[in-house]
């Protein structure tokens, strides 16, 4: 079974939580229109001044997401 990665953008801010729900749709926007798989999207707040978007994929996938969608970090797992 593949690794799981899960790619992330960061948003700060008052705005950021709403900011990062809106990062969700273009996600799931992208996963579709390139019929791509994924296991979930959605978002991770640290704070009220830090929120991130989110998608995990298939190890396999990563390189497809990551050069197409520029995510700030990835964690395994």
């Amino acid at each position: 079974m593949p690794k799981k990665i899960k790619l992330l953008w960061d948003f700060r801010g008052p705005d950021a939580k709403e900011t990062a729900k809106h990062h969700t749709i273009h996600l799931k926007d992208f996963a579709t229109k390139e019929n791509l798989t994924f296991h979930e999207i959605d978002i991770q707040e640290k704070n009220p001044m830090l929120v991130s978007a989110f998608i995990t994929v298939d190890e396999t996938d990563m390189k497809i997401y990551r050069d197409a969608l520029k995510p700030q970090r990835g964690e395994v797992g």
